[in-house]
């Protein structure tokens, strides 16, 4: 089925950045199929393959689960969406990780798929209470998905945590930290260590490998027994 830019069984790429995933043809089997989404953050600019946290969460369970990093730099939660439609028929994922985006952001389905910052002329009228709503809207379309393919999602956050339980008693949302927020940070365990220093990419503008590698870490301490 394909209708404009939405298809479930052609999924594409930015020649830039292909996805850091391998080759889907022919799919493999035997393994149940893990859909990760996101943006820059998740695709990793800046960062070698395997120091993402998209890498680092791939290595839990390997003998049952098999994942697929199709994050997008500069996506929006609307590509996000657009992304997991078209992997239906091409995955069949059965557990989907989306790492949302900034909020801000949108997509501009024009002569091509165009993900735009907030700061975009076309969208001087949306604010915060517009921006949240889109977001929510990408995640009920998410949780759609999963309802139709008997799938199980886990969401969390690239920069800004959003409320997501205000609508649904959500227990598959990590809201507590973002890959943002994660680092710098105190560690209160028995070293207590202060940990004060940033750590950026070597683009010297997205998060770190400090970020990437404890945001994983975080995410398997709350998911993993889930993530099976």
């Amino acid at each position: 089925m394909k209708y404009g830019f939405y298809s479930d069984t052609d999924l594409t790429t930015l020649d830039k950045y292909p996805f850091r995933c391998p080759s889907w043809t022919p799919l493999p089997n035997g393994k149940k199929n893990v859909v990760i989404l996101g943006c820059s953050h998740t695709w990793g600019v800046g960062l070698d393959a395997n120091e993402t946290w998209a890498h680092h969460i791939s290595q839990h369970n390997t003998n049952r689960l098999r994942y697929w990093n199709l994050g997008q730099p500069g996506a929006a939660p609307d590509t996000l969406v657009r992304i997991l439609y078209s992997s239906e028929k091409v995955l069949f994922p059965k557990i989907i990780i989306a790492m949302w985006p900034e909020s801000s952001r949108r997509e501009r389905l024009e002569s091509y798929a165009q993900s735009i910052q907030g700061t975009h002329e076309s969208l001087r009228w949306e604010n915060k209470k517009t921006d949240t709503n889109n977001l929510l809207k990408c995640v009920f379309l998410v949780e759609k998905f999963a309802e139709h393919t008997n799938s199980t999602v886990f969401h969390c956050f690239s920069d800004d945590v959003v409320d997501l339980n205000a609508t649904k008693n959500y227990s598959m949302v990590l809201d507590e930290t973002s890959l943002r927020d994660c680092w710098p940070y105190w560690d209160s365990g028995i070293a207590r260590e202060v940990h004060p220093n940033p750590s950026r990419a070597r683009d010297g503008l997205h998060y770190g490998v400090d970020n990437h590698k404890r945001f994983a870490k975080l995410f398997l301490d709350y998911f993993g027994p889930k993530l099976r």
